[in-house]
């Protein structure tokens, strides 16, 4: 679709907040007059000719360019995965002593290891029933042919959360013309959400010419708001502003407003403060910052997106429940796996909400946030042993 300067900007939600009086306005920028008391975050300054609308920009030509992995992406998920794979290499010894009178023994190891790495009792029974099943009917024979069984059944699991149809699950975007796509980011404390804002803001703009706004909506944490501008900054985005403080329902609100008059981004990202999935109010609070998003613009937030530290563990299925009783999560982003050999949880997340995981984050680089695809994803935790 045509981005054109009429276009209707709209902004994101949850804890989210955002700006304090700048709007964009054509090309230029101006500032709605504000008390000197009132705390501004960093702006990125950006030419006149920055702020020109992408007349290339498209909601299918970003859908498509996340879509596509290259042998670098590939390379990126194999190396960040390491931890988890290493301890899901034991399978290879106990499947190269593989005989079909020892099946029961050699399902119960094959769970310990599964367990090992956080894929939780109920998963793992599924998956190794599935094995079972297709040994009993003469379909699995060979130490080989069960390690490739467990791959199948992990991806059916992973691909049952987008109908199961194979490969990488799209963002919900905002096919209205004249109007940008909202995308809310939400988590507990830690999880890595202004990171991840950042690095989607990267991707979204490199790999599409997409103008993105980030919003600072984490008002919580002491320099989250500098953090995000330092993202925008790095990203070519533009920042939204915020007035120390609002409420989180009505700065939002607010920055909507704000942000629809812009007429020229593409993407607006939203950060939130961190909040325990436990903390009823916060919760609440959550609720009714997306709310209000919804009435500044009707359907936004288009995407609700989960942050998910791979670090946790299976801690991570409660987190998931909770969040997505509250706002209906969209898709899961999994952080922080290169840090841990618990990459197993998410599977069970999936399995259990029928939520698709949409990125993987597997280091610190701009660049290492991915788009998941099931099968690389498990190709990479189980890769074949060479002959």
């Amino acid at each position: 679709r045509e981005i054109r300067v009429a276009a209707m900007f709209a902004a994101s939600s949850a804890t989210v907040c955002v700006t304090q009086g700048c709007v964009l306005r054509g090309r230029g920028v101006t500032r709605r007059g504000h008390s000197s008391s009132s705390k501004k975050t960093p702006t990125t300054t950006r030419s006149s000719r920055s702020l020109q609308i992408n007349a290339q920009f498209s909601v299918s030509k970003l859908t498509s360019v996340l879509a596509k992995k290259t042998q670098g992406d590939l390379d990126r998920v194999f190396k960040g995965t390491s931890r988890t794979r290493e301890k899901l290499s034991y399978m290879d010894e106990v499947l190269a002593l593989w005989r079909l009178d020892d099946l029961e023994d050699t399902l119960d190891e094959l769970e310990e290891t599964l367990l090992s790495v956080d894929f939780g009792p109920a998963t793992s029974g599924k998956v190794l029933d599935a094995i079972r099943e297709k040994v009993e009917k003469g379909e699995i024979k060979t130490g080989r042919e069960v390690k490739q069984g467990l791959k199948d059944a992990i991806v059916q699991i992973l691909e049952s959360a987008n109908g199961g149809k194979a490969g990488a699950v799209p963002l919900n975007f905002n096919e209205k013309e004249n109007e940008p796509s909202v995308v809310l980011v939400v988590g507990v404390n830690g999880g890595g959400k202004t990171t991840t804002v950042g690095k989607l803001s990267h991707r979204f703009a490199q790999e599409s010419g997409a103008k993105v706004m980030l919003v600072p909506g984490d008002t919580f944490r002491a320099a989250a708001a500098e953090q995000l501008a330092t993202w925008a900054e790095r990203s070519n985005g533009v920042m939204a502003q915020y007035t120390e403080g609002m409420k989180p329902g009505a700065l939002c609100y607010r920055a909507v407003d704000d942000a629809i008059k812009a007429g020229d981004v593409d993407v607006v990202l939203c950060d939130t403060s961190g909040r325990l999935h436990t903390n009823c109010d916060l919760m609440d609070e959550l609720v009714g910052v997306k709310k209000s998003i919804g009435k500044a613009m009707g359907g936004a937030p288009h995407e609700t997106l989960l942050v998910l530290d791979g670090t946790t563990g299976l801690n991570m299925l409660n987190q998931a429940r909770e969040f997505h009783a509250a706002v209906q999560v969209d898709g899961l982003i999994l952080t922080k796996l290169d840090g841990t050999a618990r990459g197993g949880a998410v599977v069970s997340v999936v399995d259990e909400l029928k939520i698709p995981v949409k990125f993987v984050g597997v280091g610190e680089g701009i660049d290492d946030l991915q788009t998941f695809e099931p099968s690389s994803f498990v190709d990479a935790l189980f890769p074949e042993n060479e002959e």
